[in-house]
């Protein structure tokens, strides 16, 4: 669970951090006022939106087939054997 909050939150920051990286590449980081006067809601937005089409793939691709029933994994006889759908 904390993989998918982790992975969704730095979805969320890459807005952000590709902003960070076009100032420094410009050379206009040298002031904080880029940042004040900068597109920040429209930062917050487009990392809203990439969090929220993340969550539609994954709800959408991570579909059990019907009738499956989940085995979880397991050892036996010092043989892992992987958990999955049957």
């Amino acid at each position: 669970m904390l993989r998918v909050v982790l992975s969704h939150f730095v979805l969320f920051l890459l807005p952000f951090l590709g902003y960070a990286l076009w100032l420094f590449l410009n050379k206009k980081a040298q002031t904080s006022e880029n940042w004040r006067n900068g597109p920040l809601a429209w930062l917050a937005l487009s990392g809203v939106v990439l969090v929220v089409v993340s969550l539609i793939t994954l709800a959408s691709f991570k579909q059990a087939p019907d009738g499956a029933e989940y085995r979880p994994s397991r050892l036996e006889n010092g043989v892992f054997i992987p958990g999955g759908y049957e």
